[in-house]
């Protein structure tokens, strides 16, 4: 049911950057303790639910449930605005990436699936969860696979409603905005405009840099940070206009047109 980002990869503008803090204080392993608890409970029954749910309903409410009581466990403080589709409505999100709370975040304001890169599907426990909120495993160097992969995304449209993918490919820290890679979108059916394309811009606010997961910080170290914070996090989710027909000529004019309106958005904030 939850989701990871996948590991930064070095990039120019990213190498330099390094974490706030390199680890929790001392104030903050009781806060951990506390959340990953919460977390381990919520999950138990999260999946006992799932199950119970399953025979009997077309599109399990549990997994975007569970990933939104995540989002709050961590200290999340969720807000929206602009044009949020209705929940089951079938969309495409093209969002920014910041850190691994984009994806409880997203899907608790939305109810969303998610693309991941197949990597993921080595942690048999990881892949389990995820496989319950319908991600779409791409493998991005294997083109054989498209076929295959944009049958997984109508599937996945199909029981979540929507579906989100993160055209920069690895996070950055959220006050920039990388180039977003067209082949990433090679499993959306782009000749159609029956589905829409709406970008999405996940702002933390002033205190980005403090929660973003860039450089060489380990993966756990980020978790660890994140969860030991004692003041709210917040988020607001901002849902951009649709793309149009004339945007959506191809994958590189619809990664570029999305980017603009991201990086728009970023500039009038």
């Amino acid at each position: 049911m939850n989701n990871v980002p996948e590991r930064p990869e070095p990039e120019s503008n990213l190498a330099a950057l390094t974490p706030v803090s390199s680890a929790p204080g001392v104030f903050g392993w009781p806060l951990i303790v506390v959340r990953l608890a919460a977390l381990l409970v919520t999950c138990v029954i999260c999946v006992a639910c799932y199950y119970a749910l399953q025979p009997v309903t077309r599109r399990n409410p549990v997994p975007p449930f569970f990933l939104h009581a995540v989002a709050v466990i961590a200290g999340i403080r969720l807000r929206t605005r602009g044009p949020r589709p209705a929940r089951g409505e079938k969309r495409i999100f093209l969002a920014n990436h910041v850190s691994w709370m984009d994806i409880p975040g997203l899907a608790g304001a939305s109810g969303c699936a998610f693309v991941a890169h197949d990597g993921l599907t080595a942690i048999g426990t990881l892949r389990w969860l995820c496989e319950m909120n319908n991600t779409v495993f791409v493998a991005r160097h294997d083109r054989r696979s498209v076929a295959h992969q944009v049958e997984r995304v109508r599937t996945a449209l199909t029981n979540a409603g929507s579906l989100t993918l993160f055209p920069e490919g690895t996070t950055s820290d959220g006050t920039t905005l990388l180039t977003f890679k067209s082949s990433l979108l090679a499993a959306v059916d782009t000749g159609s405009d029956t589905i829409p394309i709406q970008p999405v811009w996940l702002d933390y606010g002033p205190r980005t840099h403090e929660l973003a997961w860039v450089g060489e910080e380990p993966g756990l170290t980020n978790v660890l940070r994140i969860l030991a914070r004692w003041r709210p996090v917040k988020l607001t989710v901002h849902f951009l206009p649709a793309l149009t027909c004339d945007q959506r000529g191809s994958r590189k004019t619809i990664a570029l047109a999305a980017r603009s309106a991201i990086l728009a958005a970023m500039q009038a904030a």
